[in-house]
């Protein structure tokens, strides 16, 4: 009865239209990412072992929603072969993106961990588009799952990614503090503006599946795949460089269980 209940108020804000409940999807999970970063004011020093086992909890939520949300409804919908295309070219992109914009580890300063002396605000900005880029899968997987039609399978993802983005979010704030700038203000902007491309990447996301029914497959293998490679490549891997790998992996169940339990109940 909970579900049916959440679902009758989500649909009496947002109404039927899947562009708009995508909207209120993308600021819902944007807003998550703001409180999180907003957070640094009242904890300005979370210790690495609390945001590397907030981010494996996030890596759970994301992994869980790859194949609960994306990978197994996209084969209902368009068979194996579409949603395998589709997860190649969220891989390829997230690949590519990756190379095109130097990526942070957030502990390190500098290109690809190497550490350096002063931070300038180019590297600060370029910190702010990594972290971004990262961030674009995530709200594009909230849109197709609006986009789809299916508004269980869309809360369920806004809920679950909104779940996630709040450790994240402070995350990325502890992260621009660590690397000199010491200014709270600037380390809570970080987060926020990290965190906002979600937005527009919901409404593109249901915008392509909305208007070409066809594309719904290859969107929910393309999502699929970027979240994935994000996962993969860089959330596990940055949770485990400090001695904290296993809270991360404990959380990173934990993370899973509750947006599997999202996916049954809403689904």
């Amino acid at each position: 009865m909970e579900e049916i209940f959440l679902k009758e108020v989500f649909l009496r804000i947002a109404g039927e239209n899947p562009m708009v409940q995508a909207l209120w999807g993308g600021l819902f999970i944007a807003l998550m990412n703001a409180l999180g970063a907003l957070l640094i004011y009242a904890w300005r020093r979370p210790s690495e072992g609390v945001v590397d086992t907030g981010l494996g909890f996030a890596a759970g939520v994301m992994l869980a929603a790859s194949f609960t949300s994306l990978l197994l409804p996209g084969i209902e919908y368009g068979g194996l072969g579409p949603v395998l295309l589709g997860l190649a070219l969220g891989v390829l992109f997230m690949d590519r993106a990756d190379h095109l914009v130097p990526h942070f580890h957030q502990r390190f300063l500098g290109y690809e961990g190497t550490a350096s002396g002063a931070v300038g605000v180019r590297v600060g900005l370029l910190l702010i588009l990594a972290i971004a880029i990262h961030n674009v899968p995530e709200g594009f997987a909230v849109g197709v799952g609006f986009g789809s039609g299916e508004v269980g399978q869309g809360l369920a993802l806004m809920l679950g990614i909104g779940l996630q983005n709040f450790p994240e979010g402070l995350a990325s704030a502890a992260a621009a503090l660590a690397l000199g700038r010491g200014r709270l203000w600037f380390a809570a902007y970080t987060g926020i503006r990290a965190g906002l491309v979600e937005l527009p990447a919901a409404l593109l996301g249901a915008l392509l599946v909305a208007w070409v029914a066809p594309l719904l497959p290859y969107a929910m293998g393309f999502a699929a795949g970027a979240m994935l490679y994000v996962v993969i490549d860089e959330v596990v891997p940055e949770t485990h460089r400090k001695g904290y790998g296993r809270w991360a992996t404990l959380a990173t169940m934990v993370g899973a269980g509750v947006m599997l339990t999202l996916d049954v109940l809403l689904g």
